[in-house]
């Protein structure tokens, strides 16, 4: 097998999630920060810090991409396929594309994940569903502005090979 030439138009990139330049948007009551999009790995995969209240997390829902999660900070309640895992900081999931799954938070605490999918596409998604934030800090959001963002995210849903179950 022959590699590839090296691609120079394709850069290192660090992911800081304190640099002021990193996206953040608020959705679902979490606040997601767009660490390495898809537009810099050439679709491959993109990495999200994700930032969830307690209690908080999506509704179920699948999609035909791979998911991964390393809980950084807190507990983590994953639902795959109707059965439930605790799931602490400092452990990894992977969730195989197409298989029914959410998470809720149930450290009682503020809890962060990093996600990855391959390949991307979750990235430019969450961006098209909620507002850049000029920080991390994300305010509440009223009812009315949750349930506008829901909508968007069930209308954009199948262009982005994702299911609300």
């Amino acid at each position: 097998m022959t590699l590839p030439a090296d691609d120079p138009s394709r850069s290192l990139t660090v992911a800081d999630p304190d640099d002021p330049a990193t996206t953040y948007v608020p959705l679902v009551g979490n606040t997601y920060g767009m660490l390495i999009t898809g537009a810099q790995t050439g679709g491959r995969y993109c990495l999200i810090d994700m930032r969830v209240p307690d209690g908080g997390g999506p509704p179920p829902h699948r999609h035909d991409f791979e998911e991964m999660f390393t809980v950084v900070e807190g507990e983590i309640g994953f639902t795959f396929r109707g059965e439930r895992h605790t799931v602490r900081a400092g452990s990894t999931v992977n969730v195989p594309a197409n298989a029914p799954h959410h998470f809720r938070n149930v450290s009682g605490a503020p809890a962060r994940m990093l996600c990855m999918c391959a390949p991307a596409g979750q990235d430019e998604y969450f961006l098209r569903i909620g507002d850049v934030l000029a920080g991390r800090d994300a305010p509440a959001l009223t009812p009315d502005e949750l349930a506008v963002r829901r909508r968007r995210a069930a209308e954009l849903a199948p262009a982005y090979r994702s299911e609300f179950l």
